[in-house]
């Protein structure tokens, strides 16, 4: 080492902390990727993405392969800034000055900055850097076997397996994350269809079936000539028929099948009912994932939901679910928030009793209470645990709520001040 010019040295030392940097970089690349990114350059047949893919399956062979090659240049490398040390400066002097300035110069040359890039362009660096790893894992397969095997020892004295790895999966709140932060990834729209699907278990058939106040059907026990007339006149493509009231309800009838026996001189209740379609029943509390699955399964687009005691309490259609997905889309349904929410002069809101909370709560952006009573009417009333008069006022969740009009025991207009809401932390102070 001493015929070894210092000019030589500084240049091997200079090789030496290149080769340190590019083992720190490759080792904050392949650590950095994004995982689901790189499965999907793997199936698009990336040959960068595919060695990759080949060594983080053992990643336990691949740090250490990084670490065996990265430690024996930072050794080598100390070693010559020593030798280069004690000649310039004498034992002492250049001891403590090599390791000063080496510890500086790797640290910024070989780790920060390497890793800093390595960190922002995971990809540029760990796709290329893969090609020389795998050729090192090769030639140095021994040794890093050898290392594992002990420091696999080690672990598994401390209780820890190297085959317990870490799944890459996402749970379901992990996902909204990640589509809420797709930014200009993915269209507004987009986003949000793709959060209304990942919302379907959290919202069930309660929260948006029409409620059976607003069910609409056809009593067969009426005169013949006013079912006629109300079959003409009929709305929806699928028409309610009962027997005096809707808890005896016979079925449901197409309006297609409809139009076929109107256009018949034989048409009478009797081919009616033989035209009516069986009903599909629905639990109460069933989440809108299950529902649109069993809706799927059964073949079926309309269902009655009841309670545990069999009583009808609304009805549910497929189109209402997709509508949660995709947004309004049909005319058939009732009121949407819209069209009963209006805005006053004063800034004020009145507000449909019977308007469903979730659906004005999406439209207007406020945080009134879903997780009791489904419409305005029943929280009003559970708070107040009675059926107001008219010109009362209530606060609930912060905001100031005017009763405007009562009628048949239930509230049918309110006023929302929503400027004078109160935060929950205001109130208590």
């Amino acid at each position: 080492m001493d015929n070894i010019s210092t000019q030589v040295l500084f240049i091997t030392l200079g090789i030496l902390i290149l080769i340190s940097a590019y083992f720190s970089g490759s080792e904050t690349g392949m650590m950095s990727l994004n995982r689901y990114r790189l499965r999907h350059l793997e199936k698009e047949k990336h040959k960068g993405a595919k060695r990759v893919s080949k060594l983080l399956k053992r990643p336990d062979r691949l740090i250490g392969l990084i670490l065996i090659g990265n430690n024996l240049v930072n050794i080598a490398a100390a070693s010559i800034a020593t030798i280069i040390g004690t000649r310039l400066l004498g034992d002492v002097g250049g001891f403590i000055a090599s390791t000063v300035i080496l510890t500086f110069v790797i640290l910024i040359f070989a780790e920060v900055t390497p890793k800093t890039l390595a960190a922002l362009y995971p990809e540029k660096v760990a796709f290329p850097s893969s090609i020389i790893l795998s050729l090192l894992l090769k030639l140095l397969f021994p040794l890093v076997i050898a290392v594992n095997w002990i420091t696999n020892g080690i672990l598994m004295l401390l209780g820890i397996s190297s085959e317990q790895r870490e799944q890459h999966s996402l749970s379901s709140e992990e996902l909204r994350t990640v589509v809420n932060e797709s930014g200009a990834l993915l269209p507004g729209q987009d986003q949000s269809m793709l959060m209304s699907i990942l919302d379907l278990d959290k919202v069930s058939v309660d929260d948006i079936m029409i409620p059976r106040s607003e069910l609409v059907g056809i009593d067969v026990n009426d005169d013949w000539k006013k079912i006629q007339k109300q079959l003409t006149q009929a709305n929806h493509t699928r028409v309610l028929l009962y027997r005096d009231n809707i808890d005896d309800v016979v079925g449901y009838i197409h309006a297609r099948d409809a139009l076929k026996l109107l256009s018949k001189s034989q048409f009478t209740k009797a081919t009616l009912l033989r035209a009516v379609r069986e009903l599909y029943f629905i639990p109460e509390g069933t989440p809108l994932n299950i529902q649109l699955l069993k809706f799927q399964q059964a073949k079926e687009r309309l269902g009655l939901v009841v309670d545990e005691y069999g009583d009808i309490q609304g009805l549910v259609t497929l189109e209402d679910i997709l509508e949660e997905i995709v947004g309004d889309f049909t005319t058939t349904k009732t009121p949407t928030p819209s069209e009963e929410v209006t805005l006053q002069p004063d800034s004020s809101y009145l507000v449909d009793g019977s308007a469903s909370i979730r659906d004005v709560n999406k439209e207007m952006s406020w945080q009134l209470p879903t997780d009791g009573p489904k419409t305005l009417n029943g929280l009003i009333i559970e708070h107040l645990e009675d059926i107001p008069q008219s010109n009362l006022s209530v606060r609930i969740a912060g905001y100031p709520i005017e009763i405007v009009d009562v009628s048949e025991n239930r509230i049918k207009t309110v006023r929302v001040m929503p400027e004078y809401f109160i935060s929950e932390e205001e109130e208590e102070e």
